[in-house]
C-alpha cells in the first residue's frame, strides 16, 4: 500500500472515531444522561445523532470498504465526502455537513454502479439499491423532511448493504434458485414500503416491517452462519454475532407490522434500536475483525474477549427494548447506557488487539488455529 493512501484510510478512520463518539455522546444526551461539557454542543449531537451515526460514521465505513476493494483512486471520492460531512457535523455546521454527506452517498451509488457492471448478480443489485436509499434519505433530510421518515431511508441502506452482503457469501452453501428468488421477492416488499414511508407513513412502515421480518427469518434459516456456529474462533465468533442480530430484525419487523410509523416516543425508540444497535451493530462485531485489517493492509484478528462486548450490547438491548414497551424511563436510560459501553468496549479490544498484533510482527493475535476465514 502506497504512503499517500495509507494516510487517507488512516484520516478517514479518524473521522469516523469521531463521527462515532458524537453519536454515541448524542445518544445518551437523548435519554436523559447529563454529561461533562457544553450542554450545546451534547444538544446539537443530540438532534444530529441519527446522521452522526448512519452517515458519518457507517457511511464513511462503508463507502470505504467499497473504495478499498474497487483499488481506484477515484473510489476515495465517496468516503471522503461522507466522511467530511460528518465532521462538519460533529463540528456544528448543519448545512455544509448535508451536502457533503449527500455527495458522499451519490459517490457510493456510482461506486456500487461500477460493481454492478463487473457483476450483474442479485447481491450487487441488493447493494446498489441500499446505496440508492442513502441518497434518497440525504436528498429527504435536505429537503426538509423530519428524522423519524428519513430514518427509515437510512434503515434500509444499512440492511440492504448487510442482507446483500450475506446473499453475496450464500453461493459457498449453493443455494437452489427458488431461495434466492424469495430473497429478491422479500427484499422488493421491503423496498415499497420504505418507498411509501414519505406519502403514507403508517402504510409503508407496516409493509416495510413485514419486509424485515421476512429478511430475518430468511437468514436465520439460509444464512452460512447457521453452519459456521460449529466452528473455532473467530469463524464461529462472528456467527455468534450473526444469528442473535438476525434475531433482533425479526423483532424489529415484529414491531413495525404491528405498531405502524411512530415520529417519536418509546416504540420510536425500541424500532430504531432493534435494528441499528441489535441488528446492525451485532454485524459490526462480527466484521470488524476483518473488515478493518482489510482496510488497514493488516492480517485479521480476535480474541475470545471479544464476546464480553457482545454479550454486553444484547443484554442490554434486551433491557432498553424492555423498557420502552413497559414504559420504564430508568430501564431504557440504563440500557442506552449499556450499548454504549458495549460498543466502547469493543473499540478498546479491537484496539489493543491490533496493538498486541503488530508487537508480535503482524501474526493474527490469538488467532492461531482458529481456522479464519470470512463465513
Amino acid at each position: 500500500m502506497k504512503s499517500h493512501e495509507r494516510f487517507l484510510r488512516s484520516a478517514l478512520f479518524v473521522s469516523v472515531a469521531l463521527a462515532l463518539v458524537a453519536a454515541l455522546e448524542g445518544g445518551l444526551w437523548r435519554i436523559g444522561w447529563q454529561l461533562p461539557g457544553p450542554a450545546s454542543l451534547h444538544g446539537r449531537w443530540a438532534t444530529w445523532h441519527g446522521a452522526l451515526m448512519v452517515a458519518g460514521f457507517l457511511g464513511t465505513l462503508i463507502s470505504l470498504e467499497r473504495a478499498v476493494a474497487l483499488r481506484h483512486p477515484a473510489g476515495y471520492v465517496a468516503p471522503l465526502l461522507a466522511g467530511l460531512g460528518g465532521l462538519a457535523l460533529v463540528a456544528g455546521f448543519l448545512q455544509s455537513g448535508m451536502l457533503l454527506l449527500l455527495g458522499g452517498s451519490a459517490g457510493l451509488v456510482l461506486l456500487m454502479l461500477v460493481v454492478v457492471q463487473r457483476q450483474r448478480a442479485p447481491f450487487t443489485i441488493t447493494m446498489f439499491g441500499a446505496a440508492c436509499f442513502w441518497l434518497w434519505g440525504n436528498l429527504l433530510w435536505l429537503g426538509g423532511q423530519p428524522v423519524p421518515i428519513v430514518a427509515w431511508f437510512w434503515q434500509a441502506f444499512l440492511v440492504l448493504t448487510i442482507a446483500g452482503e450475506r446473499l453475496e457469501l450464500g453461493r459457498m452453501r449453493r443455494l437452489p434458485r427458488r431461495v434466492s428468488q424469495a430473497f429478491v421477492g422479500i427484499a422488493l416488499v421491503y423496498a415499497l414500503g420504505v418507498s411509501l414511508v414519505p406519502f403514507a407513513p403508517m402504510v409503508g412502515v407496516r409493509i416495510a416491517g413485514v419486509g424485515l421480518l421476512g429478511l430475518g427469518l430468511w437468514l436465520l434459516q439460509f444464512d452460512i452462519a447457521r453452519r459456521t456456529i460449529h466452528m473455532q474462533g473467530l469463524t464461529r465468533f462472528i456467527a455468534a454475532c450473526l444469528l442473535p442480530g438476525y434475531v433482533w430484525l425479526v423483532i424489529g419487523g415484529v414491531l413495525a407490522l404491528v405498531e405502524g410509523f411512530q415520529s417519536g416516543g418509546f416504540l420510536y425508540d425500541a424500532m430504531l434500536h432493534a435494528i441499528f444497535v441489535g441488528f446492525v451493530f451485532s454485524m459490526i462485531f462480527g466484521h470488524a475483525p476483518i473488515i478493518i485489517p482489510a482496510v488497514l493492509g493488516v492480517p485479521p484478528f480476535y480474541h475470545a474477549r471479544f464476546y464480553v462486548p457482545l454479550l454486553v450490547l444484547h443484554a442490554s438491548l434486551l433491557m432498553r427494548v424492555s423498557g420502552d414497551i413497559l414504559l420504564s424511563v430508568p430501564l431504557r436510560r440504563w440500557g442506552g447506557l449499556l450499548n454504549g459501553l458495549a460498543i466502547v468496549l469493543f473499540l478498546a479490544n479491537t484496539a489493543f488487539t491490533l496493538s498486541q498484533q503488530r508487537k508480535q510482527g503482524g501474526t493474527p493475535y490469538a488467532a492461531q488455529g482458529a481456522g479464519i476465514q470470512h463465513p
